[in-house]
């Protein structure tokens, strides 16, 4: 069976199945949510787990959370409490959660290399699920994910807020590639942003509250790193370097740098625009990068100090003889680039002649609720909860996010292992490379194995 004819049967199943339902509001547990609104949990609290909770009270109410850091756990037990007026219950151990049967869903936004793990436990415990994105640390875990989709039928948002906010402006940009305000599109560049390395980063005490064991989890035990300058602004309160906290995305052990945290942003408006979700890239070449540590067969040979790419340059061959430029260089942001003209998003503009010309020749009625799929919502959760209460996948479902993403895993093993790779998109593998399929997957620790 086909991922596509099984994806279509998976969806028709789960809209039928809705009819014989329990209403919306009542559980099979015997469970009723004040005012029939969802019962919700977050599943690690730092910076966009606050985010994505804190633009959910308007559709939900949050009986629980866990965090592993015992301070940030109790700060936004605080925070949740005086917003909602009742205060959630707080777990160091999320399992804890997925064993209550008055949660509907659970909001995952932990480091990425814990989101597999919770999102399948999560759904075996009969829970819907948002995560964040960028969804999976292997292209293996996508994988794993769309088979428990499948087998649980459970609702499954990833946290590509761009489809549903930032101003409509990506769904107006995909609107007018649709109607073919550039002509045929040749080129899309997404500018991400690059990253800085670090200084040697040596070992330190761990922070008092915080289970270091646990933080790690799935990945390699090793010591905790940092040196005592402490980040300000956003993410602020926690060592400007580390192995953890605020700094995970600089690791590959953890993350994937900026290929999986903006490239997933903007790869996936790209793929959108381009009506490439359900497909894959046939190449990727590294065409420029530097990686801040000496690697040797793809693995980093020093381990006190960030490894991800800090700078690169990638072209992609996508279908339809369109190429996708990846670039730290340049404005955050997309441009498309077609045969008849060109134009540049991102969430703050859009701008270019075809935009201009919008004043005189608007794109024509509903062109927006069409590439959405209908009405917009006033933010990506409310999708979410619309969608559990259809039994329907949200507009960020698995599958379309891990044809998207996988375009940034193959781009940052391309660079680990300095060359280009050949894609094949049916058979989700790389072709001819032995060595580059072995990072497809990564083990796990022991006690903390994700359940195939």
């Amino acid at each position: 069976m086909s991922r596509e004819i099984s994806r279509r049967r998976f969806l028709t199943t789960t809209t039928v199945a809705a009819s014989a339902m329990l209403p919306w509001g009542q559980r099979a547990f015997g469970y009723q949510a004040a005012n029939d609104r969802p019962v919700f949990a977050t599943i690690g609290l730092r910076n966009q787990g606050w985010s994505i909770t804190s633009k959910s009270f308007r559709f939900a109410d949050f009986a629980a959370l866990a965090d592993v850091d015992a301070t940030i756990l109790q700060e936004n037990i605080g925070k949740v409490a005086a917003r909602q007026k009742h205060k959630p219950d707080a777990y160091k151990d999320y399992r804890r959660i997925l064993e209550r049967n008055d949660i509907d869903a659970v909001m995952i936004a932990t480091p990425d290399h814990w989101h597999t793990k919770i999102a399948v436990e999560a759904m075996r415990a009969g829970k819907d699920v948002y995560c964040e994105k960028p969804l999976t640390l292997t292209i293996a875990e996508g994988k794993l994910i769309e088979k428990v989709v499948e087998e649980t039928g459970q609702v499954f948002q990833v946290g590509t807020m761009q489809r549903s906010e930032s101003g409509l402006r990506f769904l107006q940009a995909i609107a007018m590639i649709r109607d073919g305000r550039i002509g045929t599109v040749q080129r899309v560049t997404c500018g991400i942003n690059g990253m800085s390395g670090s200084p040697v980063i040596p070992k330190a005490p761990v922070p008092e509250g915080l289970d270091w064991d646990f933080w790690l989890g799935p990945a390699p035990k090793v010591p905790y790193r940092a040196l005592p300058e402490m980040r300000t602004g956003y993410g602020g309160g926690v060592p400007l370097y580390s192995n953890g906290h605020y700094s995970f995305r600089n690791w590959h052990e953890y993350a994937g740098g900026k290929l999986t945290d903006w490239g997933a942003h903007h790869v996936d408006i790209a793929c959108w625009a381009l009506g490439a979700t359900d497909t894959g890239p046939s190449r990727i070449e590294p065409m420029e990068f530097t990686l801040p540590v000496p690697h040797e067969n793809g693995h980093p040979i020093v381990n006190d100090r960030y490894n991800a790419a800090t700078k690169f340059r990638l072209r992609v061959d996508m279908p339809n003889d369109v190429e996708m430029i990846i670039t730290s260089e340049g404005d955050n942001g997309i441009l498309f680039e077609g045969t008849e003209g060109r134009f540049f998003v991102n969430r703050g503009k859009i701008t270019g002649k075809p935009v201009e010309l919008l004043a005189e020749q608007p794109l024509p009625e509903n062109a927006i609720e069409e590439v959405y799929g209908g009405k917009v919502p006033a933010n990506h959760t409310e999708n979410f909860t619309e969608s559990i209460k259809l039994r329907r996948q949200p507009i960020s479902d698995v599958w379309s996010h891990n044809r998207m993403l996988e375009i940034c895993h193959l781009s940052n093993i391309a660079m680990r292992l300095g060359r280009a790779l050949q894609w094949d998109p049916n058979k989700r593998q790389v072709i001819g490379d032995t060595q580059a399929n072995e990072f497809l997957a990564r083990e796990s620790r022991k006690e903390y194995a994700i359940a195939a």
